[in-house]
């Protein structure tokens, strides 16, 4: 046993063999022609890339760029190698080149099973940005926008943008944020845009203009969600609930992107952001009595007979006086504001000039409720028991509708069938065109105070704390809905959601498919004064001088817009801006809220960059990367304590002085 001698290993041979094929007279090499020293980085060109088969025999992917090399990804150092190692690479890449791949395979599993753990990390490190592949760079367009196409967040898409002229070229497919407005429920446009208003035209001819009818119809998660309402009529927003489209001079969107970016901007804005001014409107505590948002103007009716025209940034016009006693009624429609108060009469104003275009008599008690059918005809509602209709071209009185017999608080329009709702604890149904009462609704034991009506279905709120829901084409009564322990003097419906707000305090949204209630808001310390609703946002303002924003869908207090005064009179809003009026100091001050982002925001950054080959190489940073400044909104006020518990309370948010972050910028 002494002459025997353990075979070598194949590892130990295929060394011997190497020691023996590279075995070099280093003299005999010019130091002129030597190779760079150390393998080669992930940016440089490497010889495996020339060859037709990889360890799995597939064809060798793409280079992609690789992260800079930083504490993990350390290079080794070649400052003590010796020219005989560097040689020795030389020939060792030459041998290595001319290998078939099964050669190579057992090669290099030979000198991996010859490494430390230390080493062994090293190559992991260094082999593991070499394996990554951008994906989308070999997949077709459909396939990639089908994968973006399951993104939900849009904050993710905005840092995918960032990647690489590819990434961004995909994301500038106008169908994935088509998308994304389905999911996020932004199928409905803002306002209606002035046509005058255009964008520069973007450099996209896959770019599908905004439809109505695009998509899936709209889907909501919560019970008694809103359908698609039709095309509502010119008008205004107002306290009352009832709405109209508003007309803004927002540039009109070319794509589903714009239209994601500014419904998202101003989601945002209104839950941490917005800029609010404020205006002292009286000297004196002048309660308001009507409030009145639309495109062009914000109509203030106050007790002292006056009725205040602003801007929609809140600057003075106009003063309109005419009445001799305090006004409790108005309506707009266009350029035309129809007012009534304690004087008995109702006044046709032009709001351009300013001018009472007639003056209409013929009530003999306070008119206490106005709307307006159309562009020519006015209905009022008194305390003298009737309902009046009135050509406001000519100032006559078409007709009276007699029926009621007590004062006539509340009534609401649709087409041509009136309802209104007097202290006579019941409603009636009226024909415009007809002028008779088609049906009367008996049901309440007390005054009814606020009406809603859709066209279909008739909601009264009472004194008797109950809302009751009525068949408007047969007058039965469908549903009482119980829960306010006081007054139900706010009323507002949308489609299948009515929301209500009582003197108790709370806001209660209900469901109309189901009659009943949804959330149950304890919003206020005391009456609700003011109510409105969107698809996205409930806005009560109280007479505990709170106004709050919730969350349709949720229930959640969203934020508290207002700092507190001593009351709130009334609150409007539409997509872009709010308007409460407040009795602060003893003072009625109005406070204005726009949501609105900068208008250089919206305009899209134009598309033009090619589509990039497959192998073109990437930028080191795609220009989407770099940081645009779009300007900053802020408020000039903080939120307040508040103090509210329980479910409905959302922790109190800083005001943000800016519209959105840094990925907002990227949408």
């Amino acid at each position: 046993m002494a002459g025997y001698s353990r075979p070598l290993s194949f590892s130990e041979r295929r060394g011997s063999v190497f020691s023996d094929e590279l075995s070099l007279n280093t003299h005999s090499v010019k130091m002129s022609q030597q190779r760079p020293r150390g393998p080669p980085t992930p940016s440089m060109s490497t010889p495996a890339a020339d060859f037709d088969q990889q360890l799995t025999g597939s064809p060798p992917p793409p280079p992609t760029p690789a992260a800079s090399p930083g504490p993990s990804h350390s290079r080794p150092n070649w400052s003590s190698a010796e020219e005989s190692e560097e040689v020795y690479l030389s020939e060792l890449r030459q041998h290595f080149a001319k290998c078939s791949s099964p050669q190579r395979t057992r090669l290099l599993a030979d000198l991996l099973n010859l490494c430390t753990s230390q080493q062994l990390s090293f190559v992991h490190q260094f082999v593991s940005p070499l394996l990554k592949k951008d994906p989308f760079t070999s997949l077709p367009d459909e396939l990639c926008l089908r994968i973006l196409s399951f993104i939900d967040d849009p904050k993710v898409l905005a840092r995918a943008s960032q990647v690489s002229r590819r990434w961004r070229d995909l994301l500038s497919d106008d169908m994935t944020w088509k998308n994304l407005c389905v999911k996020h429920d932004y199928q409905r446009r803002l306002s209606e845009v002035h046509p005058s208003m255009q964008l520069p035209p973007v450099i996209r001819p896959d770019i599908f203009p905004i439809s109505h009818q695009d998509g899936a119809p709209t889907s909501h998660s919560y019970p008694g969600a809103i359908p698609q309402l039709p095309s509502i009529t010119p008008g205004s927003l107002s306290l009352d609930g009832s709405s109209s489209a508003i007309t803004t001079s927002r540039p009109k969107v070319k794509s589903y992107k714009s239209h994601f970016k500014q419904r998202y901007l101003v989601d945002a804005a209104w839950r941490t952001g917005g800029h609010n001014i404020t205006r002292n409107i009286t000297q004196d505590g002048g309660v308001v009595t009507s409030l009145h948002l639309t495109s062009k103007y914000i109509i203030v009716a106050l007790d002292n007979a006056k009725i205040h025209v602003f801007d929609t940034e809140g600057n003075a016009q106009r003063t309109l006086q005419g009445h001799v006693m305090g006004v409790w009624a108005m309506v707009p429609w266009e350029d035309i504001l129809v007012s009534g108060g304690c004087d008995r009469d109702v006044r046709v104003w032009d709001l351009k000039t300013g001018a009472c275009l007639h003056t209409l008599r013929g009530h003999t008690s306070t008119v206490r409720c106005l709307k307006m059918s159309d562009a020519n005809t006015a209905i009022s509602g008194s305390r003298d028991t009737t309902l009046r209709v009135w050509d406001i071209r000519t100032g006559l009185c078409k007709n009276v509708l007699v029926g009621h017999q007590a004062s006539v608080r509340c009534l609401e329009i649709k087409g041509d069938i009136v309802v209104s709702g007097s202290y006579d604890t019941t409603a009636k149904v009226w024909s415009i065109s007809e002028g008779r009462c088609l049906h009367t609704l008996q049901g309440h034991y007390s005054q009814i105070y606020a009406i809603a009506f859709d066209g279909y279905r008739v909601a009264t709120g009472s004194l008797d704390t109950s809302v009751r829901i009525w068949n408007a084409a047969t007058g039965e009564c469908q549903a009482v809905l119980q829960g306010h322990t006081s007054l139900v003097g706010q009323l507002q419906m949308r489609g299948g959601t009515l929301v209500t707000g009582g003197s108790d305090g709370s806001v209660r949204v209900w469901s109309l498919e189901r009659f009943c209630p949804i959330h149950r808001l304890a919003a206020h310390d005391n009456s609700v004064t003011s109510l409105q609703f969107d698809d996205t946002r409930v806005v009560s303002g109280g007479s505990d001088g709170r106004v709050k924003v919730w969350d349709l869908k949720t229930g959640h207090l969203v934020r508290e817009l207002i700092t507190q005064g001593e009351a709130v009179w009334r609150v409007a809003f539409e997509e872009e801006k709010c308007v409460a009026m407040a009795l602060k100091n003893s003072r009625t001050v109005m406070e204005v809220w726009s949501f609105s982002p900068p208008d250089e925001v919206l305009y899209e950054r134009p598309f033009s960059l090619p589509q990039r080959a497959l192998d073109a190489p990437v930028p080191e940073r795609p220009l989407s990367a770099f940081s645009l400044d779009y300007g900053k909104s802020g408020s000039v006020m903080q939120d307040v304590e508040m103090l509210d518990a329980g479910p409905s309370t959302a922790p109190l948010q800083q005001s943000s002085t800016h519209f959105f972050n840094d990925d907002d910028e990227n949408l």
